[in-house]
């Protein structure tokens, strides 16, 4: 039994962090780290490593686009 208490205690954690998060914004969305291409909430709301929450923070993101040189 003490081992299981551990382990309570960090998902407990986990749901009260994704449920805190949740209720910050509706304009947020999941990411993959290393490309920052959207993928679904699942993986965030997971704890699935190499994902986080992204949002646009009030703004609207402009991205540059790439311009070839001739």
């Amino acid at each position: 039994m003490p081992k299981r208490r551990p382990v309570t205690l960090a998902l407990t954690v986990v749901v009260a962090v994704t449920g805190l998060t949740a209720c910050g914004g509706k304009n947020r969305w999941c990411e993959h780290d290393a490309t920052d291409r959207r993928v679904s909430n699942s993986y965030c709301e997971r704890g699935a490593a190499g994902y986080e929450w992204e949002s646009d923070g009030g703004k609207t993101k402009i991205k540059k686009s790439k311009k070839s040189r001739h």
